[in-house]
């Protein structure tokens, strides 16, 4: 590919007793006769921690080195300041995070990248799943997948399968495994790599999963190794717990389409697996709260036949009062105790659906988590599911951790119902309830979690510890637990020279491995706990966390791993972060506006969650396109006069067009080349259902055919009527949908009333743009759709910070200019600085046609 061919890539992955230590190689020569960028990209698991990279070229080796966040930001912005652009970048999708890095190798030069990443597989369903993205871009003569697993229990399965295997590959995966030894192999030859015969596009692009379980004699297993210990829980062969669940569910307006369809088909299929000991309910929260019943209800044939009429009749209505469902649910079940209609012996949990932010009712989400914490009272976890993006996902995952329970994104995709029902069938099959693993305290320090709320069928706990004197060999535990017909009680032993003897097969095992396992389990626990920790016991949660991340050299949300690699006979750093999986799409932030501060509107579309989404940054019109694929974005300037109106969306299917006039400042700036402008002006329109929508920093118009209603940024409005929802929250942002398809937030962004320069302007975020047709257009339209770009010879450019390089987009060679936007999400004052490659001329050879296409005569 463009001179560069990989002739050697390898996965190694090597698994003792659950915790994986994976390595992939990759070796790239260039072929060509000048120097050329070379890139190393690769997706890991989500729960996956970075360890160890390095870079070799010609013999030299650029090793990363693993830093606190703040210190890694600082070597990298030094770096960036002399103009060196930044190495490697972030992104993360549903089950993996991107790994990227490039570095510019001359004529005939060879590199070898490793990358180095460690975690605890998980048990589900009665199997471990390891998970490998095979994705090499291009074909490579020596390409290999081995995997060898040790299991001192014993392997009793052991299953490989890939989405890309094909019949003529099938064959190609070797497994076997024998007592505790497992081995996978895949090793396809360059034909086989062939899309068709003499092609030069590789089949290798998707999923390998790797699955197995291990022989249980007894319901856990120890193991003792130089101090530190491992304590795998796992009891099969138990009666299942009886049940009670309730289903609070999210009927307001953004449910309405897709969404509800999806969550009616999952709740449809749930009713399917639910038991006949078990006791249900629904609850509906829009604008009101509704109950399917007024108490828990017995799962009975007749009542579930009741209760699909009742799913299938769920539709949506009103905004969202999320408290007050989920408090209805919480009564309920505390009623049922108090009323002992359910067993005494039974396990009960909330499940909670919602796609959006709390906005009737208490919206405070403080006070919400508040008023559930105090409720539940611990005596049964709440689960927390986020339907798409438009939710506070970190709020939803706070009130679950508080609450023994955890909090899961659920993917706006055509497989969200399966989600759905995944996540039900995870916990549907509780076999204890208050799980407790004991172990002598005078002998152990730093335990991790040794209390559990509910053990479910085919999961398993694992706790792992340090020894206080690292030379003892033996530990006794004592295990409690309630079951369905009387309570677990037992105690279990075990030395470190049973442990030993297990591990004579010297070549399967990496380091210290428990000890690895204990710090990465308690890492993961403690950035568990400081979600939903404030004030001192958050920085001692991170400080603790910290330093083991520091110790073990792990990359987490507290660190950052800094990598010097070699270009143009000058270090340049990069910098590697660990996504953090909460993003608040709603949380809009309020710029202050000061002497010299200069503020426009920034566009800012995130095309892997199919969703675009608003910004204020300075200066004209920037819009921020933002391409998933390479892990960066792109960025363009449209410099018109105040009075302009652009075209930025326009669907001739769903009939939606969304248009915007730029205003100026109050006097124009003589320091200024250009003037300054921004949005003072939206006119959204749905011509199917002859709506259209003014909106100015003064007022909100609503046409419906000929009929005219007016409101003011003073009000707090809601709207409801066909094909229209409209609330307004008082002087901050309004949110409308018209039909089926997108759904618009406009924010209101305000100047004090006698400031000299500016004036009042407007924000839009674009949710749900998924529900535009393929043939939506406009100057912000057209990126809905995906879009790729190649970088070509990074040189210096006028200006020393800034590097200049060539784009290949839309089969156009641009000159373009590394640059950088700020982004007020997580830091409303400071903002964080977001690079691009920064499209000169008004987007000219990015944007179709030229700029002036897209102004029109006025806003419908």
């Amino acid at each position: 590919v463009n001179g560069i061919e990989i002739y050697n890539m390898k996965i190694d992955s090597k698994v003792t007793s659950r915790f994986a230590h994976n390595v992939i190689t990759s070796r790239a020569v260039n072929r060509g006769n000048v120097h050329k960028e070379v890139f190393f990209d690769v997706e890991l698991p989500k729960t996956a921690f970075i360890t160890n990279f390095s870079m070799t070229i010609d013999g030299v080796t650029y090793p990363g080195t693993i830093k606190e966040k703040e210190v890694a930001k600082k070597q990298y912005e030094k770096a960036v300041s002399k103009g060196q652009t930044a190495g490697l970048v972030k992104a993360s999708g549903r089950k993996t995070e991107k790994f990227s890095v490039s570095v510019n190798v001359e004529a005939a030069s060879k590199v070898t990248f490793e990358l180095t990443y460690e975690e605890l597989l998980k048990r589900q369903f009665g199997k471990y799943e390891m998970f490998i993205k095979v994705k090499p871009k291009q074909l490579v003569k020596d390409f290999e997948i081995e995997v060898n697993i040790f299991e001192p229990q014993g392997i009793t399965e052991l299953e490989a399968e890939g989405t890309f295997i094909t019949n003529d590959l099938q064959n190609i995966i070797k497994k076997t495994f024998l007592e505790k030894k497992g081995h996978i192999s895949f090793k396809p030859t360059l034909d086989q790599q062939r899309t068709c015969a003499n092609c030069s596009q590789s089949v290798l692009d998707g999923d390998l999963t790797v699955r197995y379980d291990v022989k249980r004699t007894t319901p856990d297993n120890l193991q003792i190794v130089n101090g530190y210990f491992v304590h795998f829980f796992a009891p099969s062969n138990l009666p299942k717990l009886p049940k009670n669940v309730i289903f609070v569910i999210d009927i307001s307006g953004s449910m309405s389409g897709r969404e509800i369809e999806q969550t009616r088909e999952a709740l449809l299929k749930i009713l399917d697996d639910i038991k006949e000991d078990d006791f249900f309910n629904f609850i509906l929260f829009g604008s009101e709260v509704h109950t399917w019943k007024e108490t828990l209800i017995k799962a009975t044939p007749e009542n579930l036949d009741e209760a699909r009429k009742f799913v299938r009749g769920i539709d949506t209505e009103g905004m969202t009062n999320l408290h007050g469902g989920i408090m209805r649910g919480i009564d309920m079940l505390n009623a049922a105790y108090e009323g002992k209609l359910v067993p005494k012996r039974s396990a009960s949990i909330i499940i909670m659906l919602t796609d959006g932010q709390p906005n009737v009712g208490i919206s405070n989400t403080q006070d919400i988590q508040s008023h559930v914490k105090k409720a539940i009272e611990g005596k049964y976890p709440l689960y927390n599911l986020g339907f798409g993006y438009g939710v506070d996902y970190n709020f939803l995952e706070k009130m679950a951790l508080e609450n023994k329970g955890v909090a899961r994104r659920i993917y706006p995709d055509s497989d969200a119902a399966l989600q759905l029902q995944g996540f039900y069938d995870e916990v549907s099959n509780p076999m204890l309830t208050d799980v407790e693993l004991n172990y002598p305290e005078n002998e152990i320090s730093d335990l991790t979690k040794n209390s559990f709320k509910h053990f479910y069928d085919g999961s398993e706990i694992v706790v792992a510890g340090r020894f206080i004197d690292s030379n003892q060999n033996s530990l006794t535990v004592d295990v409690r637990g309630e079951g369905a017909n009387d309570a677990l009680s037992y105690t279990t032993q075990q030395d470190a020279e049973q442990t030993a003897k297990a591990f004579q097969e010297q070549e399967y095992i990496f380091g210290d491995y428990i000890e690895r396992l204990w710090a990465y389990l308690t890492i993961e626990q403690l950035l568990e706990k400081r979600i939903a920790a404030t004030g001192e016991e958050k920085e001692n949660l991170t400080a603790e966390a910290l330093d083991l991340s520091l110790k073990y050299k792990f990359v987490t949300p507290l660190t950052s791993m800094v990598v010097t690699k070699p270009e143009d006979h000058d270090n340049q750093d990069g910098i590697a972060d660990k996504p953090i999986e909460g993003i608040d799409i709603f949380t809009i932030f309020y710029v202050p506006l000061r002497k010299g501060f200069h503020v426009g509107t920034v566009l800012n579309i995130y095309l892997k969650n199919l969703l675009s989404k608003l910004y204020i940054f300075d200066g004209d019109p920037h819009f921020i396109i933002s391409v998933p694929q390479k892990e960066d974005a792109i960025c363009f300037n449209i410099n018109e006069k105040p009075g302009a109106v652009l075209n930025l969306i326009n669907d001739p299917v769903t009939g939606i067009t969304v248009n915007g006039e730029l205003i100026g400042d109050k006097r124009a700036n003589s320091d200024a080349k250009i003037q300054n402008t921004y949005f003072g002006k939206l006119g959204i329109a749905n011509k199917h259902l002859d709506l259209k929508l003014t909106v100015t920093p003064e007022k909100i118009t609503v046409q419906n055919g000929n009929e005219k209603t007016g409101f003011t940024w003073l009000d707090s409005v809601t709207v409801q009527q066909e094909g229209l929802t409209l609330i307004v929250n008082r002087k901050k942002n309004l949110v409308l949908k018209m039909g089926s398809g997108a759904s618009f937030v406009i924010v209101l962004h305000q100047v004090w009333k006698k400031h000299p320069l500016h004036q009042d302007f407007l924000g839009l975020y674009t949710l749900d743009s998924h529900k535009l047709s393929e043939q939506t257009h406009g100057l912000l339209g057209q990126f809905f759709h995906p879009i790729d770009f190649t970088i070509l010879e990074i040189h210096p450019g006028s200006d020393p910070k800034k590097p200049d390089a060539t784009m290949i987009v839309k089969n156009n060679e641009l000159t373009v200019t590394r640059g950088w936007q700020k982004d007020f999400r997580t830091d409303p004052k400071q903002g964080v600085d977001v690079p691009c490659w920064f499209v000169h001329n008004n987007g000219a050879g990015l944007i179709d046609g030229l700029h002036t296409d897209y102004i029109v005569s006025s806003l419908f």
